[in-house]
């Protein structure tokens, strides 16, 4: 059952007794969590997920008895509502995962195995490590050249037209994030798809920071992999991948002999954690919650654009406020325009290490560094300065936490 209202400061106070976490009380405070980048807080249906699938029985697939029909049951219901959550045209198009990072590897793996010495891939300056990393090494495996897109300046928009002139018949590959998960700018991936779709490359999407803001539709994007991370919506440390069937079909995984070989299931090695599997299942519940419509996929695209609107007036006010500070350095976009509610920021002379420090001291949780978007900081001139100090803000966040914030902040300061 929907119980959708739209988010405002009112209906999000409501909204927030459904996050333990968020209410809790750590050194007489109440704990503000903005550090939904890193990981977000999980409401109490989330958190009974876990036991809700352990209290009716554990067990693997394809035995001849209940438990383990109805875990089959709800591998089949997770993968349904992975592609509406994705708008695949087929459940088949799901992958689930110990979590991004090692299925991005697992990919990387497979799908490098074509490749050949002198071709290239291009990856980007923007990207988290997971979907750097893991094709850099394949590439080096493979003798193959990585070409890396540059930002463009300050607001970390990568440099598209560099793409245009990189694109090239040796290009077997590219893969970019979606949105920038350290400082929150947003990528043009139906550009990026477009480009690379028309000269014949794979396209593989990292969409772990964007999933949490706004939904995706992959079969109006065109990419052939979007990645995502549960735990970074409202859910469980579990990876989930929507695959184009026909690539899923494609390529060879590394995998038990054993093993199924058709896909999606043979992409997936090893057990499932299927109590986490449940968890997902009431994730994807949660956010539909927050929106309308007749089907799962109407009250998805419902929920996404409530939750838009509401962090859009929540980062409009942070960005306000933050004018109140000229001594603050952003990077990322100026205005909530083209960005997620994440912010990078610097202070001089001051290490963001040691400001998040101060934060935290007063129940404020932010993170500080690179964020393993190392080769960001690198190209913004910050890394050897401590690189930055994130600020995420959530849906279940206020604008009285902003407040707070900043209160804290100007002590440091």
């Amino acid at each position: 059952m929907s119980l959708y209202l739209p988010l405002n400061a009112k209906s999000v106070e409501a909204l927030r007794e459904q996050f333990p976490a968020l209410n809790n009380t750590n050194n007489g405070q109440t704990p503000v969590y903005f550090d939904g980048p890193g990981g977000t807080q999980l409401p109490l249906s989330v958190i009974a997920g876990f036991g809700i699938y352990l209290n009716h029985g554990n067990s693997n697939l394809g035995g001849r008895f209940s438990v383990s029909e109805n875990t089959v049951s709800l591998v089949d219901e997770c993968r349904t509502k992975a592609a509406a959550l994705f708008g695949a045209a087929s459940k088949d198009e799901i992958v689930f995962g110990a979590n991004m990072t090692t299925m991005a590897f697992h990919f990387s793996r497979a799908i490098s195995q074509e490749w050949q010495a002198g071709d290239e891939i291009i990856l980007s300056d923007a990207d988290h490590g997971a979907n750097r990393s893991s094709w850099a090494m394949a590439a080096k495996d493979k003798g193959v050249k990585v070409h890396y897109l540059p930002v463009k300046d300050n607001t970390c928009n990568l440099d598209l037209d560099k793409l245009q002139s990189l694109l090239n018949e040796k290009t077997r590959l590219v893969a970019v994030t979606a949105a920038s998960n350290l400082s929150g700018t947003i990528v043009d991936i139906e550009k990026v798809t477009r480009l690379a779709k028309a000269n014949g490359s794979v396209v593989f999407i990292d969409a772990v920071h964007l999933l949490p803001h706004q939904i995706v539709d992959v079969q109006q994007l065109g990419a052939d992999f979007v990645a995502g991370s549960a735990y970074k919506f409202f859910g469980p440390h579990l990876g989930v991948l929507f695959g184009r069937k026909e690539m899923l079909e494609k390529y060879q995984p590394y995998k038990v002999e054993p093993a199924p070989k058709h896909a999606p299931n043979c992409w997936e090695t090893g057990t499932l954690n299927f109590e986490a599997l449940s968890a997902f299942s009431s994730a994807i519940d949660y956010i539909a919650s927050l929106g309308e419509g007749s089907d799962l996929r109407a009250k998805l695209v419902s929920a996404y654009d409530n939750v838009h609107q509401y962090e859009q007036s929540l980062a409009t006010y942070f960005l306000a406020r933050l004018s109140e500070f000229p001594s603050i350095e952003l990077f990322g976009e100026s205005t909530s325009n083209n960005r997620t509610a994440t912010f990078a920021l610097r202070f001089g002379s001051i290490n963001p290490a040691d400001v998040a420090a101060h934060l935290g001291e007063h129940e404020i949780y932010t993170w500080s560094g690179h964020l393993y978007a190392d080769r960001l900081t690198d190209a913004l001139g910050i890394t050897e300065k401590g690189g930055i100090l994130r600020v995420g803000l959530m849906h279940y966040n206020t604008k009285a936490e902003i407040d707070r914030f900043f209160s804290a902040l100007s002590s440091v300061l």
